[in-house]
């Protein structure tokens, strides 16, 4: 190996490595608003009452989440960076806002154990994601298709309001997500290793698309374990 491959291998890795760091660095800020904004939230009770108070909020909430998170997808190549980040941010102020509900619903002596549980097994299978040498892409299709049922599954359950399809659904839904974040992490690493030569605002949008994907990984991971470890008050 030349002098100038090793050199540009070793370029290579930097940017990889730089827009892993991003990556969490900017997931890390997206927990931190929602965590933020749903303590905050669940511990006014008139912010309660607008929030909840309305039947029909709850799926506005969720409306605008779902918008957000298609516009950041489909349009990252196309805004600008500081467009994508104002939109991340939103969109975890958003998700704080319809997380609040949980504050009421489980204690938080509960939520916190629930989200260590949550991250611990989200770091072990991110790290797996980042160094395993399988393809993880069948994989991926697989738990793709298995997220769409369990969407569809909870929004006949919110008519059913069945306690066993939500105990099933939370069960298949840990296995969903614990396989994504092996998958998006594998899938993060392999966009750096092909565009790390790429200059300009590329590695930025990329940034914030792979954390929102983590992001919403972790999150839900989280919501599906309190069904089994938390406390209800």
């Amino acid at each position: 190996m030349s002098v100038e491959q090793l050199s540009a291998g070793e370029h290579g890795l930097a940017r990889r490595n730089d827009l892993l760091r991003a990556v969490y660095f900017w997931m890390m800020i997206g927990l931190l608003v929602s965590a933020v904004t749903a303590f905050v939230a669940a511990s006014s009770p008139a912010v309660q009452s607008a929030l909840f108070g309305n039947p029909y909020m709850i799926w506005f909430l969720i409306a605008v989440e779902l918008g957000l998170v298609i516009v950041i997808s489909a349009a990252i190549n196309k805004i600008s960076v500081p467009t994508a980040r104002i939109l991340f941010l939103l969109f975890s102020f958003v998700d704080g806002l319809t997380l609040s509900v949980i504050f009421l619903a489980y204690t938080e002596a509960s939520i916190a154990a629930t989200f260590l549980i949550a991250a611990l097994t989200f770091g072990v299978m991110s790290l797996y994601g980042y160094f395993t040498d399988t393809d993880l892409s069948s994989a991926g299709k697989f738990l793709f298709m298995g997220l769409i049922g369990i969407i569809i599954a909870i929004v006949v359950n919110f008519f059913l309001k069945s306690p066993t399809v939500d105990w099933v659904v939370s069960a298949i839904g840990i296995i969903i997500f614990v396989g994504l974040t092996a998958y998006d992490t594998q899938k993060i690493r392999q966009l750096g290793e092909e565009r790390a030569s790429e200059e300009g605002d590329q590695p930025a949008r990329l940034a914030i698309l792979g954390a929102l994907s983590l992001y919403l990984d972790l999150i839900n991971l989280f919501i599906m374990m309190l069904q089994f470890t938390g406390n209800r008050r």
